[in-house]
């Protein structure tokens, strides 16, 4: 088996995104002056990249029942709680992400070093050592002087916000009781379809009574806010300039 030599991989790497490059553009032409498609509503669990969520587990309990008990265990109410508790299950999800940072750093230091050695006198040696000679004052044989400064500033602003509600279905129990959740949601409005993805991990005793539950208590939260169409594609850099920008060293 042969290797392409290192030389000639971004060449082949050029090519291949070439490839791709065109395959794009030609998906692309097919949809001139169309919408774009949503997606199919597809299993969670079954995505390629889906993984079951693992995390530290404390001891199983055993099961109590209560016989001639009016009350369910666990249960809020005196009916059946409607509240999402198995896979499948629905929940609502509060989005409220309100995040705001103002950093200001400054340091300044400053250093100033002066030595001087000097040898007027040394019992006449100073004479015959041809220091004079030299043009050199004995007194004045090593002066040396230095001088640094270092001034750092740095500022940090930002601020995001947002605010929605989405659905997500319970995809895993967690053996503490614990509950896995994934949510999709696709909103599109002219040629730009906007993205929320919402997933972690939520205790089921956080979900409220009307089965919503506020995006600060889901531990391992992932949200994601973004897009795709004709004004994400503009915003975009075209694909031959991300390639240089991966190849250029400089």
């Amino acid at each position: 088996m042969t290797f392409a030599p290192f030389a000639t991989r971004p060449l082949l790497l050029a090519v291949l995104c070439a490839g791709l490059g065109a395959c794009n553009t030609a998906d692309r032409l097919s949809q001139v002056g169309l919408q774009p498609n949503l997606a199919a509503i597809q299993d969670p669990t079954a995505q390629p990249g889906y993984k079951p969520v693992r995390l530290p587990m404390p001891e199983v309990q055993p099961v109590s029942y209560a016989p001639n008990s009016l009350w369910r265990t666990g249960s809020r109410a005196f009916f059946k709680d409607q509240r999402a508790a198995r896979v499948g299950d629905l929940v609502t999800v509060k989005v409220n992400v309100t995040d705001k940072a103002n950093l200001n750093n400054e340091t300044k230091r400053s250093r100033s070093n002066s030595e001087g050695f000097g040898l007027p006198n040394a019992f006449g040696l100073e004479n015959n050592a041809g220091v004079k000679a030299a043009g050199i004052t004995p007194d004045k044989l090593l002066n040396a002087t230095s001088t640094s400064s270092n001034d750092g500033i740095g500022s940090v602003q930002r601020a995001e916000q947002v605010t929605t509600n989405v659905a997500a279905i319970v995809t895993q129990v967690l053996p503490n009781g614990n509950l896995v959740i994934e949510g999709k949601q696709e909103i599109r409005v002219n040629f730009e379809i906007r993205e929320l993805i919402v997933a972690g991990v939520l205790r089921p005793e956080d979900i409220e009574s009307d089965n919503t539950v506020d995006s600060t208590k889901i531990a391992e939260a992932r949200i994601a806010y973004g897009g795709r169409g004709q004004i994400t594609d503009v915003q975009q850099p075209r694909y031959g300039q991300q390639l240089v920008d991966i190849l250029l060293p400089f």
